[in-house]
């Protein structure tokens, strides 16, 4: 281990260091290195161009071939692997995919597969592959390369590579033997994945390679598959079938430190990346905070929040999902906040509750249920499964429902001690009239810097403090990931979608609720419940 590096988290792949035994009890580890080490790649420096294997490589190798089942069967099927940029993982995953193709793991006609977000991503271990081939006469002979089918086909077994990609098309029907899925935080949309998964399952032996830098956000495959590889790397699951090489930087660590440069990237001590270019980067990012932030994911691989300029940590707000239960509050003054939204946007409303110097907050989603999965793919979150689960409520037809919002606000009102409904006027006239004719206590909350700069204050305040509790609602925490904050000259704070089709609406009606609560008159709060229960609150 080199004087850098340093177990940097309680994922972090410390066996790749300790010199621990490696199982190989058929050989299978051994043999895949010695396939890797008569291999040749163009861009070499190493005698006769041979293939650079570094130390740590080898162990991943050995770990990946070389612990079997006792019928001979290999252990691992899915490995997650996320390096920062710059550590040859591509390298390392083309060599894995000849290993499948023309090496000691291929079988007759056996497929595998590249896959990637798009076709030039996609292209990238294809060529490299092809570089090493063609890096040695004798083997490139034996293959037939179909450059327009991104194709790499052995002629005598017919054992055939491919790229392909998500934006290509249908791909069903596929049976890999090996896949390398690469860049998986890249990845929109989640068809070509299933495609994948469920194809590794249809032939035995299998293996999945996903290889990728951090991404951002919690609302995508590649969260949820390097989520599961954390539990595995922390022993929460026990998945023998998945290994987990997470090279990653806790949030909190000092992003300048150079040693904390060395733990993320194992190839630094093999001179690659450059560390005159990380030095360089370092410095521009010291002063450029979008600089800053790429350097933390691309290269330090950081997991980051959605937004590049999020109002509020992720990690504090995340401190605020304690159970809601709100049975147990339908006596206590309550304030609701309803965003109504244009035809393709999320409709909220949120319920807000004063508890001691802080608020219970709880929300309901509304969407139009035609082309869920249409919408998933576009906003790239998982539309059908928030419905299915009742976090979003889907209206019929293809805008969402007013008349089912305002049944909606009408039940709460009855169920609950409702003070104000707060609106934005903009939109919401016709069902502002309505609830006002009947009684209900439907009021405007403009959306201008004077009415929402302090209600943004207190929300802020409120999550900082740790004194907002949520219940992690999945939809209003991918919401409050997606803002961008704008402020202006006299420090205050307006909440903004950071793209445009990035959802903020279960934020906006949180901070009105929070706004008109903090603004109530009632002093009553949970704490004077007789029936006050220590999981209301925070300590």
């Amino acid at each position: 281990m080199g004087s850098h590096r340093f177990s940097t988290s309680d994922t972090y792949p410390n066996w790749i260091y300790d010199g621990s035994d490696i199982p190989d009890p058929f050989g299978y580890g051994e043999r895949a290195v010695q396939f890797l080490r008569a291999l040749r790649h163009p861009k070499s420096r190493l005698p006769g161009g041979a293939f650079d294997l570094t130390p740590w490589q080898e162990r991943i190798v050995r770990r990946i071939y070389g612990p079997c089942h006792e019928n001979g069967r290999r252990i691992v099927r899915n490995v997650a692997m996320l390096l920062p940029r710059g550590n040859r993982k591509t390298s390392l995953g083309a060599a894995l995919g000849l290993l499948h193709t023309m090496g000691p793991e291929a079988v007759p006609g056996g497929e595998a597969i590249f896959a990637a977000s798009d076709r030039k991503q996609a292209r990238i271990a294809y060529d490299e592959s092809i570089g090493i081939v063609r890096a040695i006469p004798h083997v490139e002979k034996r293959l037939r390369l179909i450059d327009s089918k991104n194709r790499l086909t052995v002629s005598k077994t017919a054992a055939f590579l491919e790229a392909i990609s998500a934006d290509a098309g249908t791909q069903h029907g596929r049976t890999p033997l090996f896949a390398l899925v690469d860049e998986l935080h890249a990845w929109k949309k989640r068809d070509l994945w299933d495609v994948v998964r469920t194809g590794l399952t249809k032939v035995p032996g299998s293996l999945l390679m996903v290889i990728s830098t951090a991404g951002r956000g919690q609302e995508n495959v590649a969260y949820d598959f390097y989520d599961y590889a954390r539990k595995v790397a922390r022993g929460e699951v026990d998945d023998p079938g998945t290994l987990p090489i997470l090279f990653e930087t806790p949030r909190e660590a000092d992003w300048t430190d150079e040693n904390v440069w060395y733990a993320a990237n194992p190839g630094l001590e093999d001179g690659f990346p450059d560390i005159e270019g990380l030095r360089q980067m370092a410095r521009e990012a010291k002063e450029r905070p979008g600089e800053r932030e790429a350097f933390r994911q691309l290269h330090l691989n950081v997991w980051l929040d959605h937004s590049s300029d999020p109002f509020v940590d992720m990690l504090v707000y995340d401190q605020g999902a304690f159970p809601v239960e709100i049975d147990d509050l339908e006596e206590y003054p309550c304030w609701l906040g309803v965003d109504l939204s244009s035809n393709n946007d999320l409709t909220a409303i949120v319920a807000a509750w004063q508890q001691s110097d802080g608020y219970i907050v709880h929300p309901w989603f509304f969407c139009p249920e035609d082309n869920l999965r249409g919408r998933a793919d576009r906003d790239g979150v998982p539309y059908p499964e928030w419905s299915e689960a009742g976090h979003i409520t889907a209206t019929p037809g293809n805008v969402v429902d007013y008349r089912v919002v305002e049944d909606q606000i009408r039940e709460l009102c009855a169920r609950f001690n409702v003070q104000e409904v707060a609106f934005d006027p903009h939109m919401a006239r016709n069902i502002m009239n309505n609830l006002q004719e009947d009684g209900f206590p439907a009021v405007e909350m403009r959306q201008g810097w004077v009415t929402m700069a302090p209600a943004v204050k207190e929300l802020e305040r409120a999550i900082l403090g740790r004194r907002l509790i949520h219940g992690g609602h999945p939809v209003l925490r991918w919401n409050f990931e997606n803002i961008v904050v704008h402020v202006d000259a006299a420090g205050n704070k307006a909440f903004h979608k950071g793209k445009s089709k990035d959802r903020i609406d279960g934020a906006v009606a949180c901070a009105m609720a929070v706004g008109r609560a903090a603004a109530g008159e009632s002093t009553m709060s949970i704490y004077d419940s007789d029936t006050f229960e220590e999981e209301m609150g925070w300590f």
